[in-house]
Parts: structure tokens; C-alpha cells; sequence
């Protein structure tokens, strides 16, 4: 799989030596550049491309403001910030960056961002047949049909069948694209019920909800990963070793719950 990439930035030299760093990446193609956010979202319109290396401080629309704009896209690029700036991190993540890489680039934090959009990219193939689903409007219905009973599973689907998951292979939840996924070691599966429905389900003794975006199966914690203004990333135990932001405002909670 080769990655479609457009460069957003307003100094010619930060854009070459992003290209030249590319140059070493045989799963990415530089198919166009920018010099601000107009411009940017004028060729992201016009070309699908996977992935986008988006500076913050352009003229004009910020890198931010795009990123907000071109989540409203039916296939929106994987966004990676390249930034000087660290105080930009949380809110990032919030219009839904892959990954925040400080200026000068680290060609290893680079490989592994792009890592990631190769992964992300492949899951978005596989599960795109399930953009036509529909969340039910509904689930108090559904609740009320199994009132009493209470199972330690979360129902789940992949590839059009439906799997019940054991709470405790559960690493973690997550809302992306307007639907919400749950994560096992291995697996990426669609959940019909909101995150603050599954959250209620999935109970506090093991999970937190770190963020707004995630819940967090504790136990499946490896590393804290200290990020920006008082914020964390967790590192996983799962097959991907996948990272989970943790809010500032979340941050407090966990050294609590933790006791570091």
C-alpha cells in the first residue's frame, strides 16, 4: 500500500526537509504541497489522498481550523502535525490527528507516526462496509427486553457478524468517524452503543475514561507516557502497543486512581 501525501506548510525550507526525510519511506508519495490552509484544503477536495503532514501556524486558517474542517469530509487524510510548538498537542488530537511530531523531526518518531496511518488505513478499508450502518435510536428498547439479566460480554461486529467480547479482553474503547470501536489485543470491532452507554456497561472497577474519545481498560496498561502540559499518553499491551491520550483535565484522576 503506498500513502498519498500533500506537505502544509509556509516556509519552503521546513517542506523540503520534510520531503527529503520522506524520501526514505517507499509507502509514501508526495503528491502535492501547500502553502497554507486554503490552498491545502482546495487540493485535499480534489484528490483523496491517505495522509497529510500539516504544519499549525499558517497564514490565514491555522492547521487546527483545517484539521476541524476536513473531518466533515466523507474520507478525510490521516493528519500528522509538524510543529514547533507543544501547546497545540491536546487540542490536536481533538479534531482527530494520528500523531504531533515536534520540529526538528525525529526520523524514528516519523517512521512510527506513518506506521500508524498504514494501520489506520487498512482498518478504515476493511470496516468500510460498515459505513452504512445506522446507530439504533433506540437502546432503552433493547435494554428493556433484557432487564435483569446481566453478562459480562459487550456485543460486537466485524465483517457482518456479530461477537460477544469479554469485558476483560477489552483494552480499550473509542469514537472515531462518529461511530464507536472497541479494541482487543488483536481486533478492532464496531459497537453500536455510545460511549457513555458502553462506559456505563463496562463499569469503573477496570476502566477509565481518559479522554473524551476514550475509555481505558486499566489493567491492560503498560507505560505513562508523560505528553504535553500536564497531559499523558498510555502505551498499551495489545498487539500494536497502541497509545491513548489521556486529557489534563482526566490527568488528575489517574495519578490518583494510580498513586504516582
Amino acid at each position: 500500500m503506498t500513502l498519498k501525501a500533500l506537505i502544509v506548510d509556509d516556509e519552503y525550507p521546513a517542506r523540503q526537509e520534510l520531503r527529503y526525510m520522506l524520501e526514505n519511506f517507499n509507502n509514501v508519495e508526495i503528491v502535492g504541497e501547500a502553502t497554507s490552509a486554503t490552498e491545502a484544503l482546495a487540493l485535499i477536495k480534489a484528490l483523496d489522498y491517505q495522509i497529510l503532514f500539516l504544519d499549525i501556524n499558517l497564514p490565514g486558517m491555522s492547521g487546527l481550523q483545517l484539521g476541524a474542517v476536513i473531518q466533515e469530509l466523507p474520507r478525510p487524510p490521516f493528519v500528522i502535525f509538524i510543529t514547533a510548538y507543544d501547546e497545540h498537542a491536546l487540542e490536536a488530537f481533538d479534531v482527530n490527528a494520528i500523531d504531533y511530531i515536534l520540529k526538528p523531526i525525529d526520523q524514528s518518531r516519523l517512521k512510527r507516526a506513518i506506521e500508524r496511518v498504514m494501520r489506520a488505513t487498512q482498518e478504515r478499508e476493511d470496516s468500510a462496509s460498515k459505513q452504512s450502518f445506522v446507530p439504533p435510536t433506540n437502546l432503552k428498547t433493547q435494554g428493556e427486553q433484557g432487564e435483569g439479566i446481566k453478562i459480562n460480554r459487550i456485543p460486537a461486529e466485524k465483517q457482518g457478524k456479530t461477537f460477544l467480547v469479554d469485558i476483560g479482553d477489552i483494552f480499550y474503547a473509542f469514537t472515531e468517524r462518529d461511530y464507536v470501536y472497541i479494541k482487543t489485543f488483536s481486533e478492532k470491532l464496531f459497537t453500536r452503543f455510545t460511549l457513555k452507554e458502553l462506559e456505563a456497561r463496562l463499569g469503573s472497577s477496570m476502566f477509565f475514561r481518559t479522554h473524551r474519545c476514550y475509555i481505558v481498560n486499566l489493567q491492560k496498561v503498560k507505560e505513562i507516557v508523560p505528553f504535553f502540559n500536564g497531559t499523558y499518553n498510555l502505551v498499551l499491551e495489545d498487539k500494536d502497543r497502541s497509545e491513548v491520550p489521556v486529557s489534563r483535565a482526566q490527568a488528575k484522576k489517574l495519578r490518583k486512581i494510580l498513586g504516582f
